[in-house]
């Protein structure tokens, strides 16, 4: 346990201690929330709109609710798995130096040494999504906040399984690298293309049957769904308050994937965390299970 623990220190002090790599990871959320809300805002907006039956529509202040919800919950998805990969380049780069050698050397188990590089990188991503989270709860206070104290707890349940899921994920793809130039690629493939397959960037229910299909076998689809439901309650409740058809609101709720359907059966939020969490449990599982290969 103890030279786990100074495995982990020692990888958590080389993250920070890159100022660059610390710096990036950092202010990569902040920048893609002031996209989202730039380019992505107005057509969350009008989506929203048009699944109103014609001649009904929504208070200004709630539907500005609804487009931050699912803005936060869409820069959420993305960051939690994105900025994992970032933050796990410290194994890769450990290979490049040769320090991965080193431990090698040193009387300590490989799978003690592939856990110490999970849980540095896993506390590094959470801190870092901790405070895109806490930037996007600000900016739902300043458009129109309907969140209640569960909604909050539940939010940040989700972030950290889906960090534990992204960990996990960087972790295995990672272990296959050994350069700088195929950290930048697989780097750049995951945050140009991770968006799109979670469903962060445009609604799944949008895609076709088949593609819908297809998507409904990621964990991450669900991931965005749990967070869509936590980030939009407060909205949803607040309509149904204001004595809004219930149909409409349940059309609403599909049309951003709040309900997840797997093929024509709709996916539960207690059937989402078994997926997201085993999911999690599944890839670390994998993860040790290729360190222990290695070693043999």
């Amino acid at each position: 346990m103890t030279g786990l623990g100074a495995l982990i220190k020692r990888n958590t002090k080389m993250f920070f201690k890159d100022k660059g790599l610390f710096f990036t990871s950092l202010i990569t959320p902040l920048i893609l929330l002031v996209l989202y809300i730039t380019f992505l805002g107005n057509v969350y907006r009008d989506s929203f709109e048009m699944a109103f039956p014609e001649g009904m529509k929504i208070p200004g202040k709630l539907l500005d609710a609804a487009v931050g919800g699912q803005l936060i919950s869409s820069l959420l998805a993305v960051c939690c798995v994105t900025v994992a990969f970032c933050s796990n380049m410290l194994m890769v780069q450990d290979k490049v130096t040769g320090a991965k050698k080193d431990f090698t050397i040193a009387p300590v188990k490989g799978t003690t040494i592939a856990v110490g590089y999970y849980i540095s990188t896993l506390l590094s991503t959470l801190l870092i999504c901790l405070i895109a989270t806490g930037a996007g709860f600000l900016y739902l206070g300043k458009v129109g906040w309907y969140l209640s104290a569960e909604d909050v707890a539940l939010i940040l349940l989700d972030v950290f399984l889906l960090v534990m899921f992204g960990v996990a994920l960087s972790s295995i793809i990672n272990f296959f690298l050994s350069t700088q130039g195929q950290i930048s690629a697989v780097g750049s493939i995951v945050s140009s293309m991770y968006g799109f397959l979670c469903g962060a960037y445009m609604p799944i229910s949008q895609f076709g049957e088949g593609l819908r299909n297809v998507l409904a076998f990621l964990p991450g689809t669900y991931a965005t769904s749990l967070l869509r439901n936590h980030a939009l309650r407060g909205v949803f409740a607040e309509l149904n308050a204001q004595e809004y058809p219930a149909d409409v609101i349940n059309i609403l709720r599909d049309v951003i994937d709040c309900n997840v359907y797997f093929f024509d059966t709709k996916v539960e939020i207690a059937t989402m965390y078994l997926i997201l969490g085993g999911s999690a449990a599944i890839l670390i599982g994998i993860y040790v299970i290729m360190n222990l290969m290695k070693k043999k």
